[in-house]
């Protein structure tokens, strides 16, 4: 049975071989986050970098969404992923 850790990473795999496939939309993460085409393609297993996917994915409404239509995901399994990798952990500031 997989873990929460494991089921996020398929999804943050996933999210990094959907936005690959999009030539229009690739160079916008590109842009937006200062990696390269050489960064994207040597560190789509790391976990942190899925997290960065995931969270661009979830920056519009209308990505999250083909994305999620395009794996057959619930709408809400990008954020969940999120939360289950490095750096998605929910903030408590008091």
């Amino acid at each position: 049975m997989a873990t929460d850790r494991e089921r996020a990473e398929i999804v943050g795999l996933q999210a990094v071989a959907w936005l690959a496939g999009h030539d229009d939309l690739l160079p916008v993460f590109l842009g937006s986050t200062g990696a390269d085409a050489e960064t994207f393609r040597t560190a789509l297993a790391d976990p942190v970098f899925q997290g960065s996917v995931l969270d661009f994915l979830m920056m519009d409404d209308a990505w999250l969404t083909e994305f999620c239509d395009a794996r057959e995901l619930p709408y809400d399994a990008p954020m969940r992923a999120r939360m289950a990798l490095p750096g998605g952990e929910q903030v408590n500031w008091t």
